[in-house]
């Protein structure tokens, strides 16, 4: 079982890992987020029997567009309902991605005018990480 807390270590946080992200990764769309991936080979062997950190496998960031939401309290709720969907959901990529031996940089970007439900927002969170899945 993973540790249900977002580390430092599990976020993308380097400009330069961002801006390859963006420029040489796969995207999509599932209602309300558009996102990134970049899917690496170089993670390390899950031969170990030791607790899988998934901070070793999936590097994450989340962004809500001040374009599309002007006040702060409503990004930072959307952000904050992004981050619990993931980390509630992280689980199955992060077993496929170790039992390959793949690690993944995914960006979620909120590009909706509407400040939707968590339940919706779960839900989209679902859809893009098995796609992810599927695509890996």
């Amino acid at each position: 079982m993973l540790d249900n807390s977002l580390s430092r270590a599990e976020r993308l946080r380097s400009l330069s890992a961002i801006r390859r992200l963006f420029g040489e990764g796969q995207s999509g769309f599932v209602y309300p987020f558009r996102y990134n991936f970049l899917i690496h080979t170089d993670a390390p062997s899950a031969s170990e029997e030791s607790m899988i950190h998934s901070s070793e496998y999936v590097k994450v960031m989340f962004s809500v567009p001040k374009r599309f939401h002007k006040r702060a309290n409503k990004r930072n709720l959307l952000k904050r309902r992004s981050r619990e969907a993931y980390r509630l959901n992280r689980e199955p990529m992060i077993n496929h991605l170790s039992s390959r031996g793949l690690s993944v940089e995914l960006a979620l970007v909120y590009s909706a005018k509407e400040c939707h439900s968590y339940k919706t927002i779960e839900y989209a969170v679902q859809r893009i990480l098995e796609q992810v899945i599927k695509r890996s």
